[in-house]
């Protein structure tokens, strides 16, 4: 009986080419002209890692689609290893409407301000009515603060850690708006990101909608750019990363679905509305290596379906186990 290789045999299974995945790889050599021996063997062992890098992610896809079937409908993932710079993505360039997740990108544009053009921003304290406070909103629709008012610090700790809505469009005002935050995602080199609406009436989407939505590969390269990358001091990324390790609406989500000695930090998009669109885009840090970037976002095919935050947490763990991340 002829032996056929354990990765070629899967390969074969699996078929080519491997939809919806991109994978970057670090150290790849390319040789031209003669070789040398010790050459040879630095591109005999690119080309297995290459294999194997493809391997995995053949297998991604075959378990996002697999996922997908069950949960009847959407499933949106995009991964960054930050150390390797590999990436895994599925559908990760269709439009999914943002929902709530807009608000760790509005912090950060937040502290971007505040660090260039509006110093004493963070420690403002912004007043508004009971008639301003809007659907969930669990902070800001407290009788104290809304005679007192809150600072936008805490503010911008308010509409991550748990979401409040009336946080969220406070400081939307402070940089001009959803037009203001679609100028904050095209400073971040990101071309389809837009916010057209206001809590809560963003979160009325159907498919094909393109006001208020993003793109999963992009949101993570955002979220990466701001607590990882250059796009905000260093500072200011610390504060952001802290907002969102101390988030409490994700813990069915990207958390569940990661080991948990990992630290993670996320914002969620909620789940309630028609198609029952939710998400989740998290910074996880394993307790060795480089941390991962991992966005997913979900809707279902029956617009009367209800959210299922275990199609979240079991995509994240696909895409961690696809790079090699965990077991």
């Amino acid at each position: 009986m002829r032996h056929v290789h354990p990765i070629r045999r899967v390969l074969t299974r699996l078929g080519a080419p491997l939809l919806a995945i991109s994978t970057a790889l670090a150290g790849t050599v390319i040789a031209t002209g003669p070789v040398a021996a010790t050459e040879r063997g630095t591109v005999v062992a690119a080309e297995r890692v290459a294999a194997a890098e493809r391997l995995a992610a053949g297998d991604v896809v075959k378990r996002l689609r697999e996922l997908e079937t069950a949960y009847h409908g959407r499933i949106g993932a995009f991964a960054l290893d930050t150390g390797t710079g590999r990436t895994l993505a599925y559908r990760a360039h269709e439009r999914f409407p943002s929902r709530s997740t807009f608000k760790a990108i509005v912090c950060g544009a937040i502290l971007d301000k505040a660090r260039r053009t509006d110093p004493g921003l963070l420690e403002r304290t912004l007043r508004w009515t009971k008639d301003d406070v809007v659907v969930d909103s669990p902070i800001t629709g407290l009788r104290k603060n809304i005679d007192n008012g809150m600072t936008v610090e805490r503010l911008c700790h308010a509409a991550i850690t748990v979401s409040d809505n009336t946080a969220g469009n406070l400081l939307l005002k402070q940089i001009g708006g959803p037009a203001g935050l679609t100028r904050y995602y095209r400073s971040l080199g990101d071309p389809i990101g837009r916010l057209d609406r206001w809590e809560p009436q963003l979160n009325d989407w159907k498919p094909g909608e393109k006001r208020d939505t993003i793109m999963p590969a992009l949101m993570a390269r955002d979220l990466q750019k701001i607590t990882l990358g250059g796009a905000l001091k260093a500072e200011d990324r610390d504060r952001l990363n802290g907002w969102l390790r101390a988030s409490v609406t994700g813990t069915k989500r990207i958390r569940a679905g990661l080991p948990p000695d990992w630290t993670v930090g996320d914002k969620t998009g909620g789940a309630a509305g028609a198609y029952a669109p939710g998400s989740d885009i998290a910074v996880a840090w394993p307790p060795t290596g480089a941390p991962i970037v991992i966005a997913v976002y979900t809707n279902r095919i029956d617009p009367d379906a209800t959210m299922d935050n275990g199609v979240v947490s079991a995509t994240a763990s696909v895409l961690a186990r696809g790079l090699g991340r965990m077991p």
